[in-house]
């Protein structure tokens, strides 16, 4: 069994939030130079920006995971990830269905652009891509599941924009696959609230919007190799595969 240094939260220049020099291709490199082994692109309600991220892994010593950080119509980020380019395209349709019609300002919130291999844009955003969508988290957490995707609330040690925050508890009939901490997250401290948790796999992300947070707050997969399948398998801590906070 291997460990392989995950970072599965990181926003591109699509996000309007994300720094304008978090394109796919400097995202892809900054985390080779940090060491990471599997890299996870989210932006928030939007995927497309996977496909260019998984182009810049060609030939290269790092695996893309595809995702996005949902927000639920609870305004609680989740994150979903899937496997397959088909999966994720019938995804962001679904993204497009629910996304509300409240345009985004650039000037006050920031852009919202896609780009290509040659860094032209493609295609920019109208609506805001932080707004909540019109589907509530048990909608949400069902669809990525329907697609064979994996489902994971984020950071649920923030009082913000977090199941717990926004709650004050993960819905009990919720199908969930694992749950995020932030980088300033404490699992113990979690499970002395919240001990229905206590069987749950607990992963660690930089949340990264900034180059300088790229692999900032990694977490660790004990793998065979790097695969979706793979990393299905660590969340669910299934045949000796498992997610580590720390290697300590």
């Amino acid at each position: 069994m291997n460990i392989y240094k995950a970072d599965l939260h990181n926003h591109t220049l699509l996000s309007p939030c994300g720094d304008l020099d978090m394109t796919p291709e400097s995202i892809i490199s900054i985390a080779l130079e940090k060491g990471i082994d599997v890299i996870a692109i989210t932006d928030h309600n939007s995927t497309r920006h996977c496909r260019l991220a998984e182009h810049y892994s060609h030939n290269r010593d790092i695996f893309v995971l595809y995702g996005a950080e949902v927000t639920t119509k609870e305004e609680a980020h989740c994150l979903a990830y899937f496997g397959d380019y088909d999966s994720l395209e019938l995804f962001q349709q679904y993204l497009d269905q629910y996304l509300p019609n409240i345009p985004n300002d650039p000037d006050v919130f920031g852009d919202q652009v896609q780009i290509d291999e040659e860094m032209n844009i493609v295609y920019e955003e109208p609506r805001l891509l932080t707004s909540a969508i019109d589907q509530n988290v048990n909608q949400i957490a069902d669809k990525v599941h329907c697609l064979g995707g994996l489902f994971i609330p984020a950071h649920i040690d923030k009082q913000k924009n977090s199941l717990i925050g926004q709650l004050g508890f993960i819905p009990f009939d919720l199908e969930y696959d694992a749950v995020e901490l932030s980088d300033r997250g404490d699992k113990e401290e979690i499970l002395k609230t919240h001990k229905y948790l206590k069987n749950k796999m607990f992963t660690r992300s930089s949340d990264a919007h900034f180059p300088d947070r790229i692999g900032f707050s990694p977490c660790y997969l004990r793998m065979e190799t790097r695969s979706f399948d793979e990393i299905r398998k660590a969340l669910h801590g299934e045949d000796g595969r498992e997610v580590l906070l720390s290697l300590e």
